[in-house]
């Protein structure tokens, strides 16, 4: 079993709140009534189990959960090829450039790509 606990009662929101599209999906949620667990990953760091369980989840490998083209890859990180564990270490030590938000219920996980998606699960 792992570190990620999900429920079909409620999503559970992996997000930035620093992210536009974030902010638009929980508004969004919320005004459609669904019953949300937020956690910011800028506050609620994630553990390396944690970000291996999210890929997994959504079928990527750990570097594809990486947004290369955010800003703040592109000012610490040249781009190159890294173990698992090195994009690993990114994540946990600058959150902000996982792909996100990302929604999980009971045994369904997505990414949400546009605010409408949340209601995919």
């Amino acid at each position: 079993m792992g570190e990620i606990a999900s429920s079909e009662r409620q999503i559970t929101l992996y997000y930035s709140s620093k992210s536009t599209r974030a902010k638009q999906t929980l508004a969004y949620a919320k005004a459609e009534g669904l019953p949300i667990l937020e956690i910011d990953i800028l506050k609620v760091p994630l553990t390396g189990t944690q970000i291996t369980e999210l890929a997994g989840k959504l079928n990527m490998e750990v570097k594809d959960l990486v947004n290369q083209e955010h800003p703040a890859y592109k000012a610490h990180f040249d781009p190159h090829e890294f173990s698992t564990d090195d994009w690993i270490k990114m994540i946990r030590h600058t959150p902000e450039i996982m792909k996100q938000p990302i929604a999980v219920r009971g045994g369904k996980t997505i990414l949400v790509e546009t605010p409408t998606d949340i209601i995919k699960i």
